[in-house]
């Protein structure tokens, strides 16, 4: 299964696009800091990862403000014009 839950803050966005069927699509970064456990040791975690959303969750996600913590839910893809992966996102709540 590919399912992926992270408590991120988007702090960086792209301009709000439309694909040719007239989607919305918006791209983004989210970035995430935490300290989980890991072999009994805190371990401290810092990310970058690319984002993006379709649909109406588009036009509500370009108005929410940069750098405040939300709670994403998706799945990972290739990213179709470069190396790595992207974070696509089917919901999305404010913690």
């Amino acid at each position: 299964m590919n399912s992926l839950v992270l408590v991120a803050a988007v702090v960086q966005v792209q301009s709000l696009r439309y694909t040719p069927a007239g989607i919305p699509v918006l791209n983004f970064l989210l970035e995430h800091t935490s300290q989980p456990i890991e072999a009994g040791t805190p371990r401290q975690v810092n990310l970058q990862l690319r984002a993006v959303v379709f649909g109406d969750m588009a036009n509500t996600l370009s108005r929410e403000p940069l750098m405040q913590a939300m709670e994403f839910h998706g799945f990972l893809a290739h990213a179709r014009a470069s190396k790595g992966v992207v974070f696509h996102i089917q919901s999305f709540s404010k913690t």
